[in-house]
């Protein structure tokens, strides 16, 4: 548990926050296709990111799904302090996109923490107005942004996040995630296929720079 903090945190917090997190929290793995957390899970404990990618989706009340922003090594889901401090449930679902070890923190120590500790008070608030302006982003894209539009920058969003410019990806996991449908996302990406912006191959992309 220490080394996996440290290899992550041990420049962001003060050795005694790294002493209390390791005595009362838990490690967790994640495979890739499961769920971190789900919509309307009790929060008993929130994730500290050591390795790997979870999406964040935010469903509507007519159930359709849209990727608000990624977690990636380092990052927290500050909404979820916010969620647990007000004894919420969860109103966002985390679907690993690469195989996740997290740091679970248990809710009841939160309060304390932010007291007690500068650097996880920073932490919090700067991960909380990140992840803010990450949905501001998601925001505008919807409002402002043609589809085909929106549909490069999520793809750039996605090599950005892989680091890889080739990744595996359906049309439709695609149109799940930018609130579409699978046919109008084939065709968009014919499109910037078209125009030297992607290349297609079966179930996978490469973006081109």
């Amino acid at each position: 548990m220490k080394d996996l903090l440290n290899s992550c945190y041990g420049t962001i917090f003060e050795k005694g926050l790294i002493q209390e997190i390791e005595e009362v929290s838990l490690s967790r793995v994640v495979e890739k296709g499961d769920l971190l957390i789900d919509i309307d899970d009790e929060l008993t404990h929130v994730p500290l990111i050591v390795d790997g990618i979870v999406k964040i989706i935010r469903r509507d009340r007519h159930g359709d799904e849209l990727v608000l922003y990624y977690l990636e090594s380092g990052h927290t889901c500050a909404i979820s302090f916010v969620n647990c401090i007000n004894q919420n449930r969860s109103i966002f679902k985390g679907y690993v996109e690469e195989r996740v070890t997290a740091v679970m923190i248990p809710v009841d120590y939160i309060d304390e923490w932010l007291r007690k500790y500068r650097s996880f008070r920073h932490f919090i608030i700067d991960s909380y107005h990140f992840r803010l302006l990450e949905m501001v982003d998601s925001i505008d894209n919807l409002a402002f942004l043609k589809l085909e539009d929106r549909l490069f920058a999520y793809l750039e969003e996605k090599r950005k996040v892989l680091n890889s410019d080739t990744f595996n990806i359906t049309h439709q996991e695609i149109a799940n995630d930018i609130n579409s449908s699978r046919t109008v996302i084939s065709r968009l990406l014919k499109r910037l296929e078209e125009e030297g912006k992607v290349r297609m191959h079966r179930n996978r992309l490469h973006v081109l720079s």
